[in-house]
């Protein structure tokens, strides 16, 4: 056991918005952040390593960790389950005194909300609607029917933006990744003076009225 206890930091996205890419570059650059490696039941995507990006696991596994509640969070997601364990937790957080990024989806970040109240909640967005179209055309992985479905859950995805601490907006990717590193810095830290600053710039209420407002110009 350490005598820190860390700190989980939840990052959550519409499908396409870029919170891998945002998650791998903070972790890069911040030495005493660890990532959760979630299980999920979707097959690899090109240039991912089992163990090391996801547990890939069979439909029938992941439904044997749940009914052994081995989750703090699970949830499903474009017809794929994705979860984060306990374990994933509690190794970086309790013996090692280091704080823990967890890449998820937004009803996972939910439970995690209900389960670990002393987590942080980021809420990542893309520049506006049209750029998040463009970026999940771009990836080509996705077929017309699963673009079309993932940009209808990404509008039911926003109403969850209020049950989120902090919004940064994936725009410029530096400057994305700057912010969501401000963020853990600033709650690291716990210094009041450091997180009333960084809420006036990422605190949920005046980013998300500002991203609104940028939508509606």
């Amino acid at each position: 056991m350490t005598e820190r206890m860390g700190i989980p930091f939840v990052l959550a996205a519409p499908s396409g918005t870029g919170k891998t890419t945002v998650c791998q570059l903070a972790l890069q650059r911040d030495p005493l952040l660890d990532f959760s490696i979630s299980h999920t039941t979707r097959s690899p995507r090109k240039g991912e390593v089992d163990q090391e990006d996801y547990h890939f696991v069979s439909a029938a596994e992941f439904r044997r960790l749940v009914e052994s509640g081995a989750f703090v969070e699970h949830a499903e997601y474009n017809a794929e389950n994705y979860g984060t364990s306990y374990e994933a937790l509690r190794v970086p957080l309790e013996q090692r005194g280091h704080d823990v990024l967890l890449e998820i989806e937004v009803q996972g970040a939910a439970q995690m909300r209900e389960r670990r109240p002393d987590a942080r909640f980021i809420f990542l967005l893309p520049p506006n609607m049209e750029e998040l179209e463009r970026r999940l055309r771009c990836r080509g992985t996705d077929t017309e029917e699963a673009i079309d479905r993932r940009l209808a859950m990404a509008d039911r995805e926003l109403e969850a933006v209020r049950f989120f601490d902090y919004v940064v907006v994936n725009e410029v990717l530096e400057e994305a990744v700057s912010g969501v590193l401000a963020i853990i810095s600033a709650e690291r830290d716990a210094d009041e003076a450091s997180l009333e600053k960084i809420r006036g710039v990422y605190g949920r209420g005046p980013a998300f009225a500002r991203w609104q407002g940028a939508m509606g110009s």
